[in-house]
């Protein structure tokens, strides 16, 4: 395991750790075999053990107006837009990109999660957006 050098009072000792289990240590001085207990108790890691509960169901998409006939198309994340794919009056498939969203450096394509015509497209090119703002209406 490890190895070793000591020198005490003028005498010099190798010393190589064979083997270590809890207070029992098996060691070798100047090639001689040694068993040795330790006294006191190995101390245990006091990192704590992180334990995660399963989650209970899956999150379901934030609606923003359940009982419109619109459909919202949300920014997941806080970026800048890139290229927009669609136009007003395109009518969209699932699935179809819409848009190309920049964040932190990596280019992030939100796709349609239902199917309809475009009504409005409320954001341009190279324009910064935030978290959870509207980006594309669908009827």
């Amino acid at each position: 395991m490890k190895n070793f050098k000591f020198k005490i009072y003028d005498n010099s000792y190798s010393v190589k750790i064979v083997s270590h289990e809890d207070n029992l240590i098996n060691l070798e001085v100047n090639g001689t075999s040694y068993e040795v207990e330790m006294k006191a108790e190995v101390k245990k890691s006091k990192t704590p053990v992180l334990v995660r509960s399963a989650a209970k169901a899956p999150a379901t998409p934030v609606k923003v107006n359940p009982g419109s006939s619109k459909t919202k198309i949300l920014a997941p994340i806080p970026g800048i837009v890139v290229s927009i794919d669609v136009k007003v009056g395109d009518v969209i498939k699932v699935n179809d990109r819409l848009l190309v969203l920049d964040a932190m450096k990596m280019e992030n394509q939100i796709a349609a999660e239902k199917a309809g015509t475009v009504t409005a497209v409320l954001i341009k090119p190279g324009q910064q957006v935030l978290q959870s703002e509207v980006l594309i209406e669908l009827s």
